[in-house]
């Protein structure tokens, strides 16, 4: 792809995350807006995308019609909802096109159709696409380590009232990076939830908590406590251009790679730190 601008096309143009995205494409000189893809009956179906922003007509209408802004497009970038993602996934093998998600909230069985199906063609799937956040993970991968069962683990995130998942993807990957870490499964040691008189705190046992309020973009927070100190790394998303920015580069970092299932560790070279 190095002798031309690949062609990307964003599911879900018209939402929040979609309107980052389109625009982060649009600023991007080595991609191309090929396909802007809503809902059917969405308000703004068939108007020019960029005039819809305020940008000025770009030359791509928002459509419904997955098969044809998937045949204009080298790469999807899909931040929708499971079902949505699912059947973009789906298009994506059958036209061996590349596809970024970012969506969240998968359940277990969708999990394992996407690690079955992604390996078919060029997949990034990754519950945060922000560069720091990944970063991030490597540090806790780091300090879980280190600090062991001498050290109290908690993650806490903070997110805008509309958020229809709960926790976040990104929290329970940072949870599953602490409890692999510690060699164990995090559905044998998470706690989503405390109340009433539940004892002391089991040693090993990670704490995921929730908060939903005004507009908040991101925040996650993990604590380290132990006897006399604790350590807190936190993450603050100050906008969704963040993420947006991430699923660019995701979507060129994919386009020209070997078929497989990768994520944003792959995307920014971060596998190698992890050992």
């Amino acid at each position: 792809m190095e002798d031309r601008k690949v062609k990307a096309s964003v599911a879900g143009a018209m939402g929040r995350m979609g309107q980052r995205i389109v625009s982060a494409v649009l600023d991007n000189p080595c991609l191309v807006l090929a396909g802007a893809l809503e809902i059917p009956g969405h308000g703004a179906m068939g108007k020019d995308v960029g005039s819809v922003l305020g940008r000025g007509e770009v030359g791509v209408k928002v459509s419904a019609d997955l098969q044809e802004v998937m045949e204009k497009s080298d790469v999807l970038i899909d931040f929708t909802n499971p079902e949505a993602s699912l059947t973009h996934l789906r298009k994506a093998v059958e036209l061996e096109k590349a596809i970024v998600i970012g969506t969240t909230g998968f359940s277990r069985e969708q999990i394992t159709e996407i690690e079955e199906r992604a390996p078919s063609t060029r997949c990034v799937l990754s519950p945060n696409m922000s560069v720091g956040v990944n970063v991030v993970l490597v540090l806790l991968e780091v300090a879980s380590r280190v600090l062991g069962e001498d050290y109290d683990m908690e993650v806490l995130e903070v997110h805008h009232k509309h958020k229809v998942d709960a926790p976040s993807g990104t929290a329970i990957k940072m949870a599953e990076v602490l409890a692999s870490s510690a060699g164990k499964r995090l559905e044998e040691v998470a706690v989503f939830a405390r109340r009433g008189q539940v004892g002391p705190r089991k040693m090993g046992e990670i704490g995921i908590q929730s908060l939903r309020a005004g507009d908040i973009v991101g925040e996650h927070t993990v604590l380290f406590a132990g006897v006399g100190e604790r350590i807190e790394i936190i993450h603050r998303a100050h906008s969704r251009d963040n993420f947006a920015m991430g699923a660019v580069r995701a979507a060129l970092w994919v386009v020209d790679k070997p078929p497989g299932l990768y994520d944003m560790r792959d995307v920014l070279g971060l596998r190698e730190m992890r050992k």
